[in-house]
């Protein structure tokens, strides 16, 4: 026990100080509460890595996905992995099975391993690709952090990708540009960029439907690959102003540059070979030269007037002249050839399904 100590005695120095009060207390402003708005949570940065079930969402523990359709929670150990079905610069790309369910998805594990602020940003990009909702988008489900992985799950389209895919069938080259335009038209008014516009980008499945992939995730790998491979998106598919920053006053609108880009996709689709006289694959200083010092590539003249101009409208050295999306849905090309989406006979939309690849095993 201690002992009681005396107090101290009285000084000069502490005479005049005035002794200090145990029950003061400071009035809080008053609040009116029918003002208050919440805030919601950013997602948390900490990750376990013992952990395979951490998502992006704070509110949302249980992996559960952001579809209505679906009341069955998803977890990221109920996902079995099939095969793999693509992979990238970005990452790979994996079909998943929802065991409880039975329903299939596909999974893109994002190379690298990313510090805490990186993480979180990336944890907030998908937050915003989570609440994009298009016929012709494909849908983000949820996204995962497992090992120190990114894993997202998207929605799976069965169909593949339109790599490679010849349609010289007019009336279904323009469904297909009427579907990817619907999906740009709503991207872009939500202010996403897509920003990497490709056949390899453009997925279709069973029903006909063509949708975007990959719309976000370039930007995502934008910010957080290193510089030496952070160059997103095909330049064989990017704009002259993209590529040389010293066309277009130094500008880049992004809107714009998926226009370019959508337009080499659908020229490449009616001739069945990349429009430009390289190869798509050829090295970096060449495409340079071919994109940004020869003129744009036109459709040929045995294609009809109306799809001409189609390609004209997208393939604008000035980006300013480039129609956007909501214009290019009312161009003739389009509405003449879909004005009646019933009137697209189903034999030719199958000219849109690729040849199907053997899948690589796991």
């Amino acid at each position: 026990m201690r002992p009681i100590q005396p107090p101290p005695p009285t000084t000069p120095a502490n005479r005049s100080r005035p002794r200090r009060r145990s029950d003061l207390t400071l009035p809080l402003p008053q609040r009116d509460l029918s003002l208050a708005v919440p805030l919601p949570l950013p997602p948390s940065s900490s990750s376990s890595s013992s952990s395979s079930t951490t998502t992006a969402s704070s509110s949302s523990s249980t992996n559960a996905p952001s579809t209505s359709h679906n009341s069955a929670q998803l977890n990221f150990s109920q996902l079995e992995r099939v095969n793999r079905i693509g992979s990238g610069s970005g990452g790979t790309v994996y079909k998943v099975l929802h065991r409880p369910t039975g329903r299939v998805f596909a999974l893109k594990v994002i190379y690298g391993h990313h510090d805490d602020s990186t993480r979180l940003q990336i944890c907030r990009e998908i937050e915003i690709l989570r609440d994009v909702d298009n016929p012709n988008v494909v849908k983000c489900h949820d996204m995962f952090d497992h090992n120190g992985e990114i894993q997202v799950l998207l929605e799976y389209m069965d169909g593949g990708s339109l790599e490679g895919t010849h349609i010289p069938h007019e009336p279904s080259l323009a469904d297909l540009a009427r579907q990817i335009l619907c999906g740009l038209c709503y991207l872009h008014s939500r202010k996403i960029v897509h920003r990497d516009i490709k056949p390899s980008n453009l997925l279709i499945n069973a029903r006909h439907q063509v949708k975007i992939a990959d719309f976000g995730v370039s930007r995502i790998l934008a910010q957080t690959m290193d510089n030496c491979n952070s160059s997103v998106g095909t330049i064989a598919y990017m704009s002259p102003e993209r590529i040389n920053t010293d066309l277009n006053h130094g500008l880049y609108d992004g809107y714009a540059g998926d226009i370019w880009s959508l337009g080499v996709s659908i020229l490449e689709f009616y001739l069945g070979r990349f429009p430009f006289a390289v190869g798509r694959q050829g090295d970096w200083a060449s495409l340079m030269m071919a994109i940004c010092m020869s003129q744009p590539p036109e459709a040929p003249p045995a294609a009809s007037r109306e799809f001409r101009e189609f390609i004209a409208c997208c393939l604008q050295r000035d980006p300013a002249r480039r129609w956007p999306a909501r214009n290019l849905l009312r161009h003739p090309f389009i509405v003449q050839n879909c004005g009646n989406q019933n009137q697209v006979n189903q034999q030719h939309h199958h000219q849109l399904l690729p040849p199907r690849p053997p899948l690589p095993s796991s």
